[in-house]
């Protein structure tokens, strides 16, 4: 019977280690994490339907216009909810498609508090056209400096040392690219 192979030790590569300790400390490109942000919105259509179902329910809501800043409020929490719990574990279902992670400056996971602070400071995004509707300027003004803002906002990122949002920058948190390794 021919001897057997020696049996070989696996060779471990610390970059490909799934542990969300080993994470890269490549930031992904503008392009990459605008498309995992328009995929978030989609997403967020989901849990807009369901929170919105569930507070319609709940309050006895009849008409859209009723309870309005109620809703408001109540969605705010629950996208506070959302993104604070899958920040703190490392990443929402539309940044493990674009293979995205959000780690702190030392590359370890985020806090809740810290997701949270993240949270709060990613509003920058919207605050200037809420103002704007606040203030009475009209549907197609707003929408118009919605996209704009963003743009705005998304190329501002270029302008940073490591080119991260500013409101990570701001949060102590950072954008990495993270792929678990192939079997």
């Amino acid at each position: 019977m021919p001897a057997s192979p020696p049996a070989r030790t696996p060779q471990v590569d610390s970059t490909s280690d799934a542990s969300p300790h080993a994470l890269g400390t490549t930031t992904p490109n503008l392009w990459r994490r605008m498309a995992c942000w328009l995929y978030e919105g989609m997403l967020m259509f989901g849990v807009v339907f369901i929170a919105g179902y569930l507070f319609g329910t709940l309050s006895q809501t009849r008409n859209a216009m009723d309870n309005r800043h109620a809703l408001q409020a109540f969605l705010f929490v629950v996208f506070g909810i959302y993104f604070t719990w899958f920040w703190a574990k490392g990443q929402t279902l539309a940044q493990k498609t674009w293979h995205i992670r959000v780690v702190d400056k030392a590359g370890q996971p985020i806090t809740q508090a810290r997701a949270l602070l993240r949270y709060v400071l990613s509003w920058v995004w919207f605050i200037p056209p809420l103002a704007a509707y606040s203030f009475g300027v009209g549907a197609v003004e707003v929408l118009v400096l919605t996209f704009g803002w963003v743009a705005i906002w998304a190329i501002f990122s270029r302008f940073h040392p490591e080119r991260q949002f500013w409101h990570d920058a701001l949060a102590g948190t950072r954008l990495v690219h993270f792929e678990l390794p192939k079997k």
